[in-house]
């Protein structure tokens, strides 16, 4: 017997719990909680965020086609909550949190450096197939935390305490 779910919102679990932080044409930092991000391609390495087009991050993004993907640790629940209930465009949420920052190294965006792994990536593409736009990027580089990383370079995923 099959069995048909009713409710298909959010069908694919687990969704991963991430930061994506960004900046305007004019320089200002913002930073929202993105549900769907996802691995596109291994050659050229490449990732996807989705942005509903109302949200003022959204902007940002498709002006300086740059973003980078945070992935935050348990510890950093408070400010990962409220980076998903406010919105950039009525304060300053780096200031009202005193966000630890830097800035990326190849593309036009701040990295949370309170965040172990930050992903560097340029927009090479995008679509709205229905409520968000997806943007996908080549990603530029992968920041990983050095306690989280083997001899040889590779991310020891089972070490972090992610979302």
């Amino acid at each position: 017997m099959k069995k048909l779910a009713k409710n298909t919102v959010l069908c694919l679990q687990p969704v991963p719990q991430t930061i994506v932080s960004c900046r305007d044409k004019e320089g200002r930092n913002n930073a929202l909680v993105v549900g769907f991000t996802a691995n596109v391609s291994l050659d050229p390495v490449m990732v996807m965020v989705g942005i509903v087009p109302t949200r003022y991050s959204h902007h940002m993004v498709k002006e300086t086609g740059s973003f980078v993907i945070n992935l935050p640790k348990k510890n950093f629940m408070k400010e990962y909550d409220y980076l998903g209930s406010r919105s950039g465009r009525d304060e300053d949420k780096f200031a009202a949190l005193n966000l630890q920052w830097t800035d990326a190294t190849y593309v036009n965006a701040p990295i949370l450096t309170d965040c172990p792994v930050s992903i560097e990536c340029s927009v090479v593409e995008s679509t709205q197939p229905g409520s968000h736009e997806l943007f996908i990027g080549k990603v530029e580089a992968v920041h990983v935390d050095e306690e989280y990383l083997d001899e040889k370079g590779n991310i020891l995923w089972s070490k972090m305490d992610l979302l």
